[in-house]
């Protein structure tokens, strides 16, 4: 193996893990910034890349993770919310 592949071996698996150890209160501050507070069903299903009927069908249905992003759910009115800062929580970013 030639000295510039394994530098490019190394350098490569630096990097990458430096994106694993991503600061998760970056990572909560960007999504707060983005959304707010508080994110509607739209919002939420673009950052999970799903449809919004999609994502409604999948909270209706049981599990940890449905457990999870339920538990950030604010309804006022008719209108449904999730708080931010708890889905960043219960996907692991924080």
């Amino acid at each position: 193996m030639s000295a510039l592949r394994a530098v490019e071996m190394r350098t490569s698996r630096l990097s990458a893990e430096k994106n694993r150890e991503a600061d998760p209160v970056i990572a909560e501050s960007s999504l707060l910034k983005r959304y707010g507070p508080l994110m509607n069903l739209v919002d939420l299903a673009s950052m999970l890349d799903r449809s919004p009927d999609g994502l409604r069908v999948t909270l209706r249905s049981s599990g940890e993770w449905v457990d999870k992003i339920n538990g950030a759910r604010l309804q006022l009115g008719r209108r449904v919310y999730f708080r931010t800062a708890e889905i960043a929580e219960a996907l692991g970013i924080r």
